[in-house]
């Protein structure tokens, strides 16, 4: 089932705060009536998906990230592979939906694209198992980890690098059904091929990265996991088009302005 966040187009203005939950049959939304990680009703789908405006697929209380997931993009970027998992977090204020603008921040001049597989979480747990982790999966979706990356290089943290507003984008839906073992993640500006690669290519996969995280952090319904980025990565200029698609999930596209 893919599951959306919505509000109309005639709605104005638009908040993200004031979508509601929906689920999608072919090009078609009806709402969702209750809780999605627990007891809830779909309504029939026969709002067309072309009159509403998506928001991100869901309200994280936590929106943690992967560094150097791939060996081939820690080897761009001359640094090693870890040894275990390198995590780190964007703040929910970086939010954005497919569609909207991600804006350049007059601070930097390299701002950097990072396409990625994003793991919901479906419910509450702590030190969980690798064995236990799809329990705790809730569906996928498509992410942008939107890098500063003269400021990661020079910060040292990655807090600011990682954390401007419009720097975290991710939908367009979450796919429940969706098989992340061996999907191609790529990243198209304006229409040319930047990053390729497939999931099974990860250092850690799903189920260790659920599992140390959970180690250090409770992970809520709602969280999302960014899973790390192929290599290719590269600047974003004002004017771009970028899109991030992943083979049998959608695709994920942004503007970028100044």
């Amino acid at each position: 089932m893919k599951i959306v966040r919505y509000q109309t187009n005639g709605e104005a203005p638009y908040l993200p705060e004031k979508a509601v939950y929906g689920w999608m049959l072919d090009d078609k939304v009806g709402e969702i009536q209750g809780d999605i990680f627990g007891e809830y009703r779909r309504r029939e789908a026969k709002i067309p998906v072309g009159e509403l405006k998506l928001a991100a697929p869901c309200v994280p209380s936590k929106i943690l990230c992967v560094g150097r997931n791939y060996v081939e993009h820690a080897k761009e970027l001359g640094n090693e592979v870890p040894k275990v998992p390198l995590i780190f977090l964007k703040p929910p204020s970086s939010i954005i939906s497919n569609g909207e603008h991600i804006v350049l921040p007059p601070q930097s001049s390299q701002v950097e694209h990072e396409a990625e597989l994003v793991v919901v979480i479906g419910k509450r747990g702590r030190n969980i198992t690798t064995e236990n982790a799809k329990e705790y999966v809730f569906g996928y979706t498509i992410g942008n980890d939107i890098t500063a990356r003269d400021l990661q290089k020079s910060d040292g943290q990655w807090t600011r690098a990682k954390g401007f507003d419009t720097f975290c984008s991710f939908g367009p839906w979450i796919d429940t059904e969706f098989d992340a073992s061996d999907a191609v993640v790529t990243c198209r500006v304006n229409g040319q091929m930047r990053q390729m690669a497939s999931t099974r290519d990860m250092v850690f996969n799903i189920n260790t990265l659920i599992a140390f995280i959970s180690s250090v952090m409770t992970l809520e319904p709602g969280d999302v996991i960014f899973t790390g980025t192929p290599s290719g990565v590269g600047e974003l200029k004002n004017g771009d088009m970028v899109d991030v698609e992943i083979e049998g999930l959608g695709k994920l596209s942004n503007p970028v302005k100044i």
